[in-house]
């Protein structure tokens, strides 16, 4: 019998949760045998819409437009609700919820997570093994109303539902053509979570006498042409101290498509892609890049190691790194708290490893083409989404005949 699932996600916007809501709605339609879907979209911060005009779209503005009318004239009764969100936004909604997060970059999740993942949810899929144990090793401090200290912890199932992307053929991005033969490619949002501006500032010191360039994949919060305006003003500031540097610096900006991101990615003259964020809930365009066989330039730590670390083999180039508390700047109330830690890249490390990717690139190259091949089997599309669906409902088949059988008793 089928499940009736409803879907609350940002499944329409530009963001790493976007993509993750439409990974598992793939996932699910993969079986429609056993599943009736249906789509609340919701916003995700200030992050554009998808532009793409295909039959996945098509489909989901079909269910997305059928569950509206239904819930418009209170006729959807969903057996299960799936909530793609942060954690503190999970609710009861159906019989069964379920909760399927990104996670946290940090080295812990806030109380509220805990308390809403105990009291609102039946499980909760998460993204990494980091995001996992994370969650089930934070310990949350109360006070009780006699004044004494009590803790709590996660106490629901939490189980890791790795994700992917569709991969498109390779195509074209117009005007495009990195100013040099050797580029390190960057592909993120500009903030610092992601250690941006250091990102930029040592590669530059390091390459300030060469002709090497940087590509950067970026913007602040969309793909208008005032995002565009704003990125560029803050990528001018960053890089006004260094007016005499032979490496190159090129901001690329706007709406690519999943085709044109492949073609970056697999650029002859892009070399490696670099990330040394504070931390990553999964790291989905390091996991692109990677499939492409490109070398990766990153911290050995958080939710990227899940596809670059592999039987106790690094198949990435490894910057050093410490763990310490975040930045006051950075704390956001319920979601990056403030006494939880993240990690920062050493930047002599950062430089040597980027000056060995530059003249060792071989070598390198042949690390990423092996680990291309081991996810190649890991991050098989067919069995993420089995297992994504089995996450969210196992059917028995004996009790699937018995009820089939009922239904034709029922029909005589």
């Amino acid at each position: 019998m089928k499940k009736k699932i409803f879907v609350k996600a940002p499944c329409l916007s530009q963001s790493g949760y976007g993509e993750q809501s439409r990974f598992a709605l793939r996932a699910l339609r993969s079986q429609e045998e056993h599943f009736d879907i249906y789509i609340q979209p919701i916003p995700w911060g200030r992050t554009g819409w998808i532009w793409e005009n295909n039959e996945f779209r098509d489909w989901m503005d079909k269910r997305i437009t059928e569950t509206q009318v239904l819930l418009q004239q209170k006729k959807l009764n969903p057996d299960i609700s799936l909530q793609i969100t942060i954690p503190n936004e999970f609710q009861k909604l159906c019989p069964i919820n379920i909760g399927y997060t990104a996670g946290i970059e940090t080295s812990k999740v806030a109380a509220v997570w805990l308390q809403k993942g105990n009291e609102e949810v039946d499980k909760i899929l998460v993204v990494s093994n980091h995001a996992k144990e994370t969650y089930e090793n934070t310990v949350a401090h109360v006070q009780t109303q006699s004044g004494e200290q009590a803790s709590y912890r996660l106490e629901t199932p939490i189980e890791v539902v790795h994700e992917t992307t569709p991969r498109a053929e390779p195509e074209p991005i117009p005007g495009f053509e990195p100013l040099n033969d050797f580029n390190f490619l960057v592909v993120s949002q500009m903030g610092p979570r992601k250690n941006f501006s250091n990102t930029i500032r040592w590669f530059v010191e390091e390459f300030i006498d060469q002709e090497v360039g940087l590509v950067i994949k970026t913007n602040l919060s969309g793909n208008s042409r005032l995002d565009y305006l704003a990125t560029e003003n803050q990528l001018v500031q960053a890089l006004a101290p260094y007016p005499d540097r032979k490496c190159t610096v090129s901001l690329l900006h706007g709406d690519l498509s999943s085709g044109q991101m492949t073609g970056l990615y697999a650029h002859p003259k892009i070399k490696a892609i670099i990330n040394i964020a504070h931390g990553e809930g999964f790291g989905l365009p390091i996991f692109e890049a990677a499939r492409e066989g490109l070398p990766v330039v990153t911290i050995g730590w958080s939710g990227q190691l899940d596809f670059l670390h592999h039987d106790g083999v690094n198949y990435f180039q490894p910057v050093k790194y410490t763990l310490s508390p975040v930045k006051q700047s950075a704390v956001w109330d319920g979601v990056i708290e403030k006494d939880s830690m993240w990690a920062n890249a050493d930047q002599g490390s950062y430089k040597m490893t980027l000056r060995r990717v530059f003249k060792n690139h071989s070598e390198a190259l042949d690390q990423a083409s092996k680990l291309k091949a081991i996810n190649a089997k890991k991050f098989d599309t067919d069995k993420l989404y089995k297992n994504f669906c089995e996450q969210i409902y196992k059917p028995d088949p004996e009790l699937e005949q018995w009820l089939a059988k009922l239904d034709e008793m029922d029909s005589l």
